[in-house]
């Protein structure tokens, strides 16, 4: 199984996310009165920076002036105070309501949210709870996948083709290890196999454990049964090692046994709905024409 992980991320490159993630992005923020821009600027560059990432930030964060319109069309991003009109492909700023921003800027401008979530603070934890939660349901898919693989072509659409990889665990250790990059990237860490080496290792060897007892549950479980319980694991593992990895990036410390097993069981019983709804859509698309 090493040879096949080995080979697995081998097409793993994370100078592609390290390249993605420092990006240089310009954010222009216009807003009606000093007061209303002093509200958006102190959203996005929090108290609590350090003076080194405040001078960053302020690199990055520029004022749009709302009366002359200098500045706009110039930047990656512009926001602009709610009660403003707004030129095209610009964003809302809702100052009762500034994370709704934060979540339409990550669904409509996928190609800026790693290098903002890197540089700009409110949108790090958004953009990586829905990285934790897109890679916890490609493993769950891809954990259903492998046991119905007449259904691959005309159903899966991963970041990888499914035939690349000998079994499951090493495609779900490699995701894993994708989103390990990804997560320290937007946390503004460093990222790399040799930077990460104690991460990477993690995962690696927690892939025997979670294997083990997802070919335990199929093989105890008659007729298919289980295979909603696999998945539930993929999802569950991986869901429980991104909001490790997130807190560790974040504070410093992991979370405690007590902790773990307290999400895993939540993040389980979450990615068995998750994967009921992926078989279903499985067996929908694998049906004959007629019958549908």
């Amino acid at each position: 199984m090493f040879d096949e992980i080995r080979k697995s991320i081998s097409n793993l490159n994370p100078a592609e996310v390290r390249d993605q993630a420092e990006r240089p992005v310009r954010i222009g923020l216009a807003a009606q009165t000093p007061q209303a821009y002093s509200h958006m600027a102190e959203y996005f560059m929090p108290a609590g920076l350090s003076p080194a990432k405040r001078a960053e930030v302020q690199q990055v964060i520029q004022r749009i002036d709302p009366a002359s319109g200098r500045g706009s069309g110039s930047y990656d991003l512009e926001i602009y105070d709610e009660m403003l009109p707004r030129p095209h492909g610009s964003f809302p700023f809702y100052a009762n309501h500034p994370a709704y921003t934060v979540g339409e800027v990550l669904k409509q401008r996928p190609e800026l949210a790693l290098s903002l979530a890197r540089h700009v603070h409110p949108f790090r934890r958004p953009y990586i709870g829905q990285t934790i939660t897109k890679v916890a349901r490609e493993n769950a898919l891809f954990s259903l996948a492998t046991a119905l693989p007449d259904i691959i072509p005309s159903f899966i659409s991963l970041p990888w083709a499914v035939g690349e990889f000998a079994t499951d665990t090493a495609f779900l250790t490699m995701n894993q290890i994708r989103m390990a990059f990804l997560i320290a990237a937007a946390s503004d860490r460093p990222v790399g196999y040799a930077e990460q080496k104690t991460e990477v290792a993690s995962l690696i060897a927690g892939a025997f454990g979670w294997r083990a007892l997802a070919r335990e549950l199929v093989g105890k479980i008659p007729f298919g049964g289980g295979l909603i319980p696999k998945a539930g694991i993929a999802y569950a593992g991986t869901y429980v090692v991104g909001l490790s990895l997130e807190r560790v990036h974040r504070i410093g410390y992991g979370y405690t046994r007590r902790e773990r097993s307290a999400i895993y069981d939540d993040a389980f019983a979450r990615g068995k709905q998750v994967a009921s709804g992926l078989l279903q859509g499985m067996k929908r698309m694998k049906a004959p024409a007629k019958l549908r």
